[in-house]
């Protein structure tokens, strides 16, 4: 049987998602869920049909809600399907290059593996922030290269004027993918303005983060036509079900939309109101800023917090393996009920009162 399977898909680490990884608890703060439950509903019978390619109803929505048009959208299975089939659509593999700036998404790296791309890693400087002087060194042949802004793990955006220069300083023929998964939680710092200047500029989109849609699996390449309609070449017949699209159509209405702003308000409350009860705590050395549904947090002695959480049943997402993050927990703002519950656990260990 080994003989069947290639060798770079034999050596494969798979991705480690918070369900695969399969820690069982009460409260889930490891995958920057919407801590709440959408009310939209599916409605229809006609699932003896199989669906549109795009479906037409909800690229109208979405491209009045991105205010992109519609020729330059692409539905797909999540973002993650949007970082897959750029791989698949444009580079050769063992042959061509891409980019990308750890610690980071992971998929960016597994989707490389997969396909047999040549990987060119260059570390994000300790502030975080883009190593400019390495990425023009190392630019040659590169043919995609990845940007999660905001970044997950770490929250924070990278400078715009930085990735502006990347974009000026690159060749037309190497792709910027820049993954807006968590764009809703600072809409102003988007790059969607930036499309109609840069043809070689693309974005991704979710719905699983703001809507609460983690689910579904429904997400967005936005790009110029000519790059969509290559996409739509090596994309499944039938990639986006008719329950997803119904229901993403309504979570795109105007009502919805106040809901998820309102939400989104609420989780940047919470947030605030975590850190400030985090900041007293002794256990902790460092808590780095954050513009998105999670925080980071240098611990000195991760191991230990993240296994006393286990125990009191909050399941959180351990980033200490990952390159400069030794002793970070990510967590994910979740209601003030469990914001409240993590801050109770996390005084019990230090054997405080609230």
């Amino acid at each position: 049987m080994k003989r069947l399977i290639p060798q770079h898909i034999y050596t494969l680490t798979p991705y480690q998602s918070a369900r695969r990884i399969g820690l069982i608890g009460r409260t889930y703060l490891n995958a920057n869920e919407s801590p709440w439950i959408k009310t939209v509903k599916y409605k229809h019978n006609n699932l003896n049909r199989y669906p549109d390619f795009q479906p037409h109803k909800l690229l109208e929505k979405y491209s009045k809600y991105s205010c992109v048009r519609k020729e330059n959208i692409l539905i797909t299975r999540g973002a993650d399907e949007g970082i897959e089939i750029l791989i698949r659509a444009f580079c050769i593999p063992k042959h061509d290059k891409i980019m990308f700036f750890p610690p980071t998404y992971d998929m960016y790296a597994v989707n490389a593996d997969i396909f047999n791309i040549k990987k060119i890693i260059i570390p994000i400087l300790s502030n975080f922030q883009l190593d400019l002087i390495n990425i023009k060194k190392n630019i040659c042949n590169v043919k995609l290269i990845y940007i999660c802004n905001p970044n997950n793990p770490t929250g924070n955006f990278f400078l715009r004027k930085d990735i502006i220069s990347i974009l000026e300083f690159i060749p037309r023929n190497t792709l910027l993918v820049i993954d807006e998964a968590y764009i809703e939680y600072s809409l102003d710092n988007s790059f969607i303005y930036e499309l109609n200047k840069y043809t070689n500029l693309i974005i991704l989109r979710t719905l699983s983060k703001a809507f609460g849609l983690a689910s579904l699996r429904c997400g967005f390449v936005l790009s110029n036509i000519y790059i969509i309609n290559i996409l739509k070449k090596v994309l499944a017949p039938y990639p986006i079900a008719t329950p997803v699209s119904d229901i993403a159509v309504q979570s795109l209405k105007s009502d919805n939309i106040k809901y998820v702003q309102k939400n989104i308000l609420n989780i940047l409350h919470n947030k605030e109101f975590l850190i400030k009860k985090l900041n007293c705590l002794s256990c902790i050395k460092n808590i780095f800023p954050s513009k998105t549904n999670f925080i980071l947090i240098q611990f000195f002695q991760s191991k230990d917090i993240f296994q006393y959480f286990i125990s009191h049943g909050i399941i959180v997402r351990d980033q200490s393996h990952k390159l400069g993050l030794k002793n970070c927990l990510r967590i994910s703002i979740g209601t003030m009920d469990e914001c409240q519950d993590l801050i109770a656990v996390l005084y019990m260990f230090e054997g405080k009162k609230l």
